[in-house]
């Protein structure tokens, strides 16, 4: 097991939210922009310093240290309060015992640096920054002159999956007084991957960023299980470089196959919405013909984004993929659910979309690393696997199969070890006895 990330987050948020100071969230936090902008100048300006002072002794100034650790404790909480992952308004000092709900542990004393990783930390933190650009977010805008007279913008923006858990938050918390857990959790991992990005770009920490959401998360407690959860072999990473590299010609039989059988799901699932609204309960026939396309799906997304390394079967079978998706048996369900279903679905189709921008971007830079490598790494890994879980919870939903809103913490159904050890079996004599 690796030694836990120098750089650690610390949640103690209650989920207590105020809805006036959440509704005027972004006009409290002016100063704060301000105060920011400033202090982000001063802080590119003394990283290009201290980029020379470690390429000569190895480490940095124990001052220069110290004033970077406060601008990422500082950024850390300002995020926490714009994402509604923490309620309290924070100062603006950076201090170390400030006591905010989320916070950032960082070393105390300047790290000894490789001078060669030094010399090319920019370059090597590229897929980092990618990642950090599907969590938090990325914006870039340039003005453009059409004619003498008109100007205009234009420009790339994209939500990651903080901003996106911010929004969905926002309007849950002015009902209800509370930021959803898994919302909470989505938002804490965001900012704890940007805080461990800053550390590795400002030389406070040598280690790379995690982008395991267990070992970000590792303080908290899991959520109660999902019904659609996922099970698989957490040990196995290695990969075929030959299957690797001819993914996308290998999965393409598989897109054919599964937009094909989108067509019967469709007519299947308007009518288990009739059955399920006249009844309470799914017809079953029909429960077991969405529940093979809705495990197909993943199987066929594991794949593609290298997830998993075999080659999947094109019936949707459980039990036969390494990475499977575990869904439930027909049970009740509400009606007035199945009734506005197609609607409650939307803000997990938009958490959807942020995740699936995670999810690519893991499984391209998954898809470099295991032809050089011939393993995933653990981290991007982890982190499919919970945007697939949650896409799988979304088709359960949308398809009927279950009445159980998408849970969108990363730490959902996830109860092993943080090194992937799966939990011991339990002893003979508690066992359940085998049926004939």
């Amino acid at each position: 097991m690796d030694a836990p990330h120098p750089t650690a987050l610390v949640v103690e948020d209650d989920l207590r939210r105020s809805r006036l100071t959440v509704f005027f969230r972004l006009l409290l936090a002016i100063p704060h922009f301000v105060w920011v902008a400033l202090w982000t100048i001063a802080v590119v300006v003394l990283a290009v310093v201290a980029w020379v002072i470690a390429l000569v002794t190895g480490t940095l100034p124990a001052g220069l240290h110290r004033f970077f650790c406060s601008y990422i404790r500082y950024v850390t909480r300002l995020s926490a309060y714009l994402y509604l992952v923490a309620n309290p308004y924070p100062q603006f000092t950076g201090d170390l015992h400030e006591g905010y709900p989320l916070d950032v542990r960082l070393p105390d004393e300047p790290a000894r640096l490789s001078r060669w990783r030094v010399l090319v930390r920019l370059l090597i933190a590229i897929p980092s920054l990618l990642v950090a650009s599907t969590l938090i977010g990325a914006s870039f805008s340039a003005p453009i002159q059409r004619s003498n007279r008109h100007n205009s913008t234009t420009g790339l923006q994209a939500s990651g999956v903080g901003a996106v858990a911010a929004i969905l938050g926002w309007f849950a918390i002015l009902g209800r007084g509370r930021m959803p857990r898994g919302l909470r959790d989505s938002g804490a991992y965001s900012i704890g991957y940007q805080a461990q990005l800053f550390s590795y770009l400002l030389f406070v920490t040598e280690r790379y960023p995690s982008a395991d959401p267990h070992r970000m998360l590792a303080g908290l407690e899991p959520p109660p299980p999902h019904p659609v959860h996922i099970e698989g072999d957490a040990l196995d990473l290695r990969r075929s470089r030959l299957t690797v590299f001819f993914r996308l010609p290998l999965v393409i039989p598989h897109l054919v196959w599964l937009v094909l059988w989108t067509i019967p799901a469709v007519l299947a699932v308007i009518l288990q919405w009739f059955a399920t609204l006249a009844l309470g309960w799914p017809a079953q026939s029909l429960h077991r013909f969405l529940s093979r396309y809705v495990r197909y799906a993943f199987h066929v997304y594991a794949f593609g984004a290298l997830a998993a390394n075999p080659f999947p079967g094109f019936t949707g079978r459980p039990g036969v993929y390494p990475l499977d998706l575990v869904l439930p048996d027909p049970g009740r369900q509400s009606r007035w659910k199945t009734l506005f279903r197609i609607f409650l679905v939307i803000p997990a189709f938009l958490m959807g979309g942020a995740l699936g921008g995670a999810l690519i971007v893991s499984a391209i830079l998954t898809w470099f690393a295991a032809l050089a490598t011939g393993r995933a790494p653990e981290g991007l890994r982890n982190l499919e696997a919970w945007a697939l879980r949650y896409a799988g919870q979304t088709n359960a939903y949308l398809y009927l199969l279950t009445d159980r809103y998408p849970h969108a913490s990363p730490l959902e159904g996830f109860e092993a070890e943080v090194d992937g050890t799966p939990e011991p079996a339990a002893p003979p004599e508690l066992q359940p006895e085998p049926v004939a």
